[in-house]
């Protein structure tokens, strides 16, 4: 916390300096045109536009949270209720700026994110939907994914075509998030049409593995209070060295903003998606040995697709009310779509007779989501005081079922390390859906920051949730009806007595409601709905998680550069445990920890060297669990009696670190590349003990990339996928039987033109 802030007069209608780019420059003009005036100096010598420029510290189509000159840091949030800046924020946060996302080279948000520290990849099962599926610090995410500051369900593919930013929230963090976040949660900022400029950008790449992508990015000033911005994809491609398996998506995102009146301001943007993709599933753990089968893709070219659609429409409102109270909010409609049909290899059996295995599903969603905030910022008994108020409702409707795949092949595949990826043939059927969810939540919540003195500042908030689970399973044609509601908080304390630097300590909580994860219907052991073969699924608790964490912040360099440490402890209690795809379940019988250490470094190092670095080190522990040695577990090997009790949590990664450096050699060139590391990583159901048998070994991954400005309108880029080639595994199939491989060395080149 600057000591500046203190003397600084604040208002809400701050942000409306930034509405109108007219008005604020010729107040600018003015000034400086009456200080030149004094030293004898003609006021017409200086052009308005680069009063503007200089001014503003960032282009129209630059990231508006990100540091002036800095483009790995992020200043601050997108998320109105997060008020105060990165740095004065008593909670860790990692965030990639659009500039660290598009010079890392990678454009899907699940590579981006298994990326960062703490932060690994669950596959697809047959217990849970094949799509993208977060795990931070050891716990699901896969439901607490969030497009500008709200709530984004569905398992779909998410690009970064449109992204401005990308913001990672550490720890339990209910109070902002609702249910869920228990291991942190993630925020995805769109692009959006400004009033600052008119501008148009297009860019090309081509690639090795048929690589071709091209974006378009075009904000249009169509008066002084309107503006339009468009984006749009096409991308195509192989993954690297597993062809068939690839990708084709497309989008669009438009989006248009109207400055109504001096106090109020509407915008609204569509988000369309869509992707084409057949997924490879990778090797195998060879449960004799522990070794990797490396099959090849097992992908059928007859009957294998991962499709993904997204429609979704948002409006906000901005009304400033007075000096010091604004209000906003927010609207939106969407659906999401998910269905596939994944291949792996499995053995010749019985019950698979062509050595092959289809993992098939379906989810359809539809969601609508309302957040409204007040938001305060004024005097009382002599302090500044930050005052959030909310309501919000949310509701989202699953339907899910899966596909029938008739196979006229005959034979058998009984070579995967030479597979024909034409054997397949025959029929591929979309059955009626099998389950029909609906969960409609209603929360409240209020956040104060007080600046207490110039070194002490002060964060408290509380969230309550109240929500109607409906779920009906048609197989089992059985209705699923409970309510519950949920209680959580945060606390927060930043002490600053140093001009650049504080330390803080932070408590915040987390729940999580039984059946929370749309996509497990009632597979307990998924995160579907547990006790399910009794009513007493009513009567589980939810399960409720605690963070502890105590940390340090530091702005350099004239604030171009963060530096951050903390400790952190996450304790998550009532853990619903169930075994495989039980309905039944235990209740609310286990109880683990993760603790850990995690560092982080953002912005410009010296003048030239711009980096990121972040590095969590982390050990987990269960506590408590059903499975104590005395109860008996149906599996593959029979019936055993096993004891979780003092086993890691599975699907993660004690170490982890990612460091991304950029060098401006020269005003037109730079170059500068990304180290990944993770350390090895064990197999198992979420929340049960890391397996014996499955485990990843660790791997390091370095990345390349440069650029080169032509002149102010063209620039182009190279980009290096895994310059070694190292062959590396990210996620795997709790029975080991998939094996999610690290994309292979590949290349590429994009030719960027600015109109």
């Amino acid at each position: 916390m600057s000591h500046q802030k203190m003397e600084t007069a604040f208002s809400l209608r701050s942000e409306f300096a930034e509405k109108s780019p007219v008005s604020k420059a010729g107040t600018l003009a003015f000034a400086i045109s009456a200080a030149l005036a004094t030293q004898g100096v003609y006021a017409e010598e200086v052009t308005l536009d680069k009063l503007m420029v200089e001014e503003q510290g960032i282009a129209a189509d630059g990231n508006p949270y990100a540091e002036p000159d800095a483009p790995y840091k992020a200043k601050k949030l997108s998320d109105s209720r997060q008020t105060r800046d990165i740095a004065d924020t008593p909670h860790t946060m990692t965030v990639m700026t659009k500039e660290a996302i598009a010079e890392s080279g990678k454009t899907e948000l699940k590579d981006l994110l298994s990326a960062q520290p703490g932060i690994t990849l669950g596959t697809g099962e047959g217990g849970n939907s094949f799509g993208d599926r977060y795990i931070i610090r050891g716990y699901e995410a896969r439901s607490d994914i969030f497009t500008d500051g709200l709530r984004e369900p569905g398992l779909i593919t998410r690009e970064t075509f449109a992204l401005e930013q990308i913001e990672i929230s550490k720890g339990p963090n209910s109070t902002f998030a609702g249910r869920g976040s228990t291991g942190g949660s993630v925020n995805t900022v769109t692009k959006k049409a400004n009033m600052d400029d008119t501008f148009t950008t297009v860019e090309a790449g081509l690639g090795t593995d048929k690589y071709k992508r091209v974006t378009l990015d075009t904000n249009q000033v169509l008066s002084s209070d309107t503006a339009v911005r468009l984006n749009m994809l096409y991308t195509d491609s192989d993954t690297p060295d597993r062809a068939p398996a690839g990708e084709q998506r497309q989008g669009v995102l438009a989006s248009v903003v109207h400055q109504a009146t001096e106090d109020l301001k509407v915008s609204a943007d569509y988000y369309h998606f869509k992707a084409d993709d057949k997924t490879d599933t990778g090797y195998a753990i060879n449960r004799t040995t522990g070794g990797v089968n490396k099959y090849d893709p097992a992908v059928q070219n007859g009957s294998d697709f991962q499709r993904g659609e997204a429609d979704v429409f948002t409006v906000t409102v901005n009304y400033d009310i007075s000096d010091d109270i604004r209000l906003e909010n927010k609207t939106r409609w969407g659906n999401t779509k998910n269905e596939y049909v994944v291949t792996t290899y499995s053995g010749v059996s019985d019950n698979r007779p062509t050595g092959l295995r289809n993992f098939t599903g379906w989810q359809d969603n539809d969601y609508v989501g309302n957040q409204t905030n007040f938001v305060i910022d004024k005097d009382i008994a002599g302090m500044r005081n930050t005052i959030v108020a909310g309501v919000e409702y949310g509701k989202e409707s699953v339907r899910s079922g899966n596909y029938t795949v008739d196979t006229t092949a005959t034979g058998a595949v009984d070579d995967p390390y030479n597979i024909d990826n034409d054997f397949w043939t025959g029929t591929v059927t979309k059955n009626s859906a099998s389950s029909d969810l609906d969960l409609t939540t209603v929360s409240v919540y209020l956040m104060d920051t007080v600046t207490v003195n110039d070194w002490l500042e002060v964060f408290g908030g509380v969230r309550y949730d109240r929500f109607d689970y409906k779920l009906h399973s048609y197989s089992a044609d059985e209705n699923y009806n409970y309510d519950d509601g949920l209680l959580n908080g945060h606390l927060g304390l930043v002490f600053s007595p140093w001009e650049n630097g504080n330390v803080y300590a932070s408590w915040s909580t987390s729940s999580n409601i039984n059946g929370g994860e749309a996509d497990a219907g009632t597979n307990c052991g998924y995160g579907g709905l547990c006790n399910a073969d009794s009513d007493a699924y009513k009567n589980v608790k939810p399960e409720e998680s605690v963070n502890l964490e105590v940390g340090t912040k530091w702005n350099l360099m004239d604030e171009r550069l963060l530096l951050t440490a903390a400790l952190f402890q996450t304790t998550k209690d009532n853990v619903l445990e169930g075994a495989d795809y039980d309905t039944a379940g235990s209740g609310n019988t286990g109880e683990n920890r993760v603790r850990g250490i995690e560092l982080g470094l953002s912005g410009n190092i010296t003048p030239k060297l711009s980096g990121q670095f972040g590095m969590a080190i982390m050990s987990s522990e269960i506590l408590d669990s059903y499975y104590d040695g005395t109860q008996a577990l149906s599996g593959r090997g029979g019936v055993t009696y096993p004891n979780y009790i003092g086993y890691d949590k599975p699907n993660f990664a004690d170490k982890s670190a990612n460091l991304q450096l950029r060098y401006q050699a020269t005003p037109q060139f730079a170059f500068g590349g990304t180290v990944t590391y993770s350390s090895e990583m064990s197999g198992g159901q979420p929340d049960g003990a890391a397996s014996d048998s499955i485990k990843l070994p660790s791997y390091t991954v370095y990345d390349m990339f440069a650029t080169y400005d032509f002149s102010r309108s063209l620039s182009v880029t190279a980009n290096v996928q895994n310059l070694t080639d190292e062959e590396y595994y990210t996620a795997v199939y709790r029975g080991g039987s998939i094996v999610y491989i690290g994309d292979g060395r590949s290349a590429k080149v994009s030719l960027k033109y600015k109109f």
